[in-house]
């Protein structure tokens, strides 16, 4: 059923449709925000420790790399980057496409709510249900080698005071600017030249890409993040509304980090 089309008309295209390439270069930038952001912080980090130890500049990069090292340490890293950088992308964004924000019909970014209130159920319900399909077509195409996300890793060795508003973080902000730019920017992109339905799946496929230097290239994951990016891609062309897909993206990290509050951390 076709959703959308029960919406109230979409605002008129006064912005540029978003390019190819620009939404790739947003894409980069963003990632390219979290690299110097957490650099600059790591740099801070080491030259605050050089001062406290009275060691050489040359020592900087050092202990920049003792302090990231530390589990507590590198996940406020890791929340200082990301508030940082989809603060700046979702800025960027919208002085860029200020007449698409509230559009709901491809090019759009889609900002508006769901025309039926169903579909948020529908979105949390698929949300939940991907990590299960996609952890046994995972399983399966692993052969029984292990894959573990980065994220999980340290989620599970910090300390209980910092899980929380990291799990926060990665169940919020985190699908809030990846819709933002997969869903919104790109599959908007896209879909000016091949339609919303190839545009779906080209971007699931993207999305699935993107995500493997956090899963050590194993390709065997591929096929569980383009089946979550195809989700996502769906709900946001059948709602006309990115809400409903920030929704299942979020409901999909919730239970990637339930684990956390599971087990104490290592000393």
């Amino acid at each position: 059923m076709k959703y959308a089309s029960d919406s109230p008309p979409s605002l008129p295209l006064l912005s540029p449709a978003p390019s190819v390439w620009y939404a790739f270069g947003l894409i980069a930038l963003y990632f390219a925000l979290q690299l110097a952001v957490g650099g600059l912080i790591g740099l801070t980090a080491g030259v605050v420790m050089v001062l406290q130890h009275g060691e050489g500049p040359g020592e900087v990069i050092h202990q920049a790399r003792v302090w990231l090292g530390q589990p507590d340490a590198s996940a406020t890293a890791v929340m200082v980057t990301l508030l940082v950088s989809a603060a700046l992308i979702m800025h960027l964004t919208y002085r860029r496409w200020p007449s698409l924000w509230h559009r709901s019909e491809l090019p759009g970014l889609g900002f508006i709510p769901a025309p039926a209130p169903t579909l948020y159920a529908v979105a949390v319900v698929l949300g939940m249900l991907m990590p299960f399909i996609g952890g046994l077509l995972t399983q399966w195409l692993a052969q029984g080698h292990e894959v573990s996300q980065d994220i999980k890793q340290l989620g599970a060795h910090i300390s209980p005071l910092l899980r929380l508003p990291l799990a926060l973080l990665v169940i919020s902000v985190g699908p809030l600017v990846e819709e933002l730019l997969f869903r919104g920017v790109l599959l908007s992109a896209i879909s000016r030249h091949v339609g919303s339905g190839w545009a779906i799946a080209i971007t699931a496929v993207l999305f699935a890409c993107v995500h493997l230097p956090d899963l050590s290239f194993l390709w065997y994951a591929l096929p569980n993040l383009a089946l979550l990016g195809l989700v996502l891609g769906w709900l946001r062309v059948q709602s006309g509304s990115i809400w409903p897909a920030v929704l299942a993206h979020g409901a999909n990290n919730l239970l990637a980090v339930v684990s956390w509050f599971m087990m104490m951390p290592d000393h």
